[in-house]
C-alpha cells in the first residue's frame, strides 16, 4: 500500500502537509480535487469532510498537524520538525497551534472573499491536477459551491474586514519575535513553527516555491495585488518568503 495525500491543490493547509512529506523524503501520491467534490474523496480515504487527508500503511491522518507528526516520525532525524528538548518542542507546538487557529482560517477567509468576486479569473489555478471530469463540471457547480463555502467559512463583508485585521495582527506578532535578529522562530533550526507560518501565509504572499502554481500580483485585481505586495514587504511576510526559498524542496 502506498501513501495517498488527498488535497485541494491550492489549499495552504494542504501545502503544509505536502511540504512536510517532501521534506521528510517520503513517497506519496497526491490526489487533487476541487472544493466540495473533495468531500467524497476524503471520506473514501477515511477522513471527515476536510483536507488534507493522508492514507498510509500505518493508518489515516486527517489534518495537517497530524500529517506533520507522521512525517516527523518517519523522516530522517536531520530533517525533524519538532525539537527533542521539551521547552523548545512546547514552544513550537504552541506556535503551530496558534497559526492553525488564527492565521490559517483568516488568510483563507480573505482569499476566498476576494477570489469570489471573479472566480473564473482564478479557475485554472484552482483546478491544477484535478480529474478531467471535475474541470468539465466546474462551470456548472461554481455558483452552488461559492454559496456553500461562504456559509461554511462565514465569509461576509464584515468577516473579511476582520480577517484583514487579524492577519495583520499575526504578522506583527511574528515580526515581534523576529525583531531580536533570530533566523528561525524557535531555536537555531527550521521547525514546524516556521513551516506552519510560511505555509499558512501563502495566500498573502503567493510564493513561487508553492506545491502548485499560484497567481502572482500582476494577474490579480488591485484589491488583492496591493495587500499582497505590502505583505511581501512586511518583516514577517519577507521571513515567510525566505522560508519557502530556503527550505521548500521537493
Amino acid at each position: 500500500m502506498t501513501r495517498t495525500l488527498v488535497t485541494i491543490p491550492i489549499s495552504h493547509f494542504c501545502e503544509k502537509a505536502r511540504w512536510a512529506l517532501d521534506r521528510a523524503g517520503l513517497d506519496y501520491t497526491e490526489q487533487r480535487h476541487m472544493q466540495i467534490v473533495h468531500i467524497a474523496a476524503v471520506k473514501r480515504a477515511g477522513g471527515g469532510r476536510t483536507v488534507p487527508v493522508l492514507k498510509t500503511p500505518e493508518g489515516t491522518f486527517d489534518d495537517s498537524t497530524a500529517i506533520l507528526r507522521y512525517a516527523d516520525e518517519h523522516g530522517p532525524p536531520v530533517q525533524r520538525l519538532y525539537p527533542t528538548d521539551e521547552p523548545s518542542r512546547s514552544e513550537v507546538v504552541a506556535l503551530e497551534q496558534r497559526f492553525d487557529t488564527i492565521l490559517g482560517p483568516e488568510s483563507r477567509r480573505w482569499l476566498y472573499y476576494e477570489v469570489f468576486k471573479d472566480a473564473r479569473r482564478f479557475a485554472s489555478y484552482n483546478l491544477t491536477g484535478v480529474p478531467a471530469w471535475e474541470r468539465r463540471i466546474f462551470p456548472f457547480v461554481l455558483a452552488p459551491a461559492k454559496a456553500i463555502i461562504r456559509s461554511r467559512l462565514d465569509i461576509t463583508d464584515a468577516t473579511a474586514a476582520e480577517a484583514l485585521r487579524l492577519v495583520d495582527q499575526e504578522l506583527d506578532f511574528v515580526a515581534g519575535l523576529l525583531a531580536d535578529g533570530r533566523s528561525y522562530l524557535v531555536g537555531d533550526r527550521f521547525s514546524a513553527a516556521d513551516l506552519a507560518f510560511a505555509a499558512l501565509c501563502a495566500p498573502l504572499i503567493v510564493p513561487l516555491q508553492y506545491g502548485t502554481e499560484l497567481p502572482q500580483p500582476d494577474v490579480m485585481p488591485a484589491s488583492m495585488s496591493g495587500p499582497v505586495r505590502a505583505w511581501r514587504e512586511h518583516p514577517a511576510g519577507a521571513f515567510a518568503l525566505r522560508m519557502f526559498a530556503q527550505e521548500r524542496r521537493g
